[in-house]
This record gives C-alpha cells, sequence and structure tokens, in this order.
C-alpha cells in the first residue's frame, strides 16, 4: 500500500467521523433562529417574517457542514422566473437532499431581479424543508 492510499483512506474514515445523522442535522436547523437573524416585509397588508438568503447559508454552513447547493433549472412560465434549486447535505445516512422552487414576476418592481429574487426565495423554501425557519411558515 503505498503513502497517497493511507492517506487517502485515513482522511475518508476523518471525514466520515465527523458526520452527523440527518436527524440530528434537521432537529438542529429546527430550532428557531436568533430574531436579530430575520427580516420582515409587507406583502399587501400582511407583515412576513422571513430569514434573508445569506443568513440561511450561515445556518447551513453551521449545522450541515459540507452542505451544497445547485440551481437545477431556472424557466419563464408566462410573466414569471421560475428558479428550482437543490440543497444536498451530507450525512451518516448519506447524501440527503431536497428541492425547492421560487418565482418572481419578470418585470419585478421590488429589490433586485427577478431571477435573484426567485434563487433567493427557492433556496430559504428548500432549506425549509430541513426545518430551517419552517415555524415561521404556520400561521
Amino acid at each position: 500500500m503505498n503513502k497517497t492510499s493511507t492517506v487517502d483512506k485515513s482522511q475518508t474514515l476523518s471525514a466520515r467521523k465527523s458526520l452527523r445523522s440527518i436527524k440530528d442535522i434537521i432537529d438542529d436547523l429546527s430550532k428557531p433562529v436568533h430574531p436579530q437573524r430575520l427580516k420582515t416585509r409587507m406583502q399587501g397588508d400582511t407583515e412576513l417574517t422571513y430569514i434573508p438568503w445569506y443568513q440561511a447559508v450561515r445556518y447551513l454552513d453551521h449545522y450541515a457542514p459540507g452542505w451544497r447547493y445547485e440551481i437545477r433549472s431556472i424557466d419563464q412560465i408566462g410573466d414569471r422566473c421560475v428558479v428550482t434549486v437543490r440543497i444536498t447535505i451530507p450525512s451518516l445516512e448519506g447524501e440527503v437532499w431536497r428541492e425547492a422552487t421560487g418565482q418572481e414576476e419578470l418585470n419585478c418592481t421590488s429589490y433586485g431581479d427577478s431571477s435573484s429574487n426567485a434563487e433567493s426565495m427557492a433556496l430559504r423554501r428548500a432549506a425549509a424543508k430541513f426545518g430551517l425557519c419552517l415555524y415561521l411558515y404556520d400561521k
């Protein structure tokens, strides 16, 4: 056995030992986030509380090290930009993924542009499928 394969095997073993159960990861992501990490905005007559995409990334980095994110598709449906994303989290049980969509009017008048707003929504929704700020959807 050469030195390289010994190092590769020990690194793989070390990485495997640092993995956590997906249940434990979801339990941690499901905890309420610090209120300072949340933002609010008006949608019609309703005030919505949400986690910004960059705060979601920070929570995923902390509780799900090694997580990956990919844009699966960007489509135009009528006058809307629809983005589908996937978040993959490595765990003791293997890689676990969730997908979600986000959409925005092509001629949006809000901050940002239609594709970045749709991507932000999709990322937050995919993270919510792992428990992150899922409680904010309770009415």
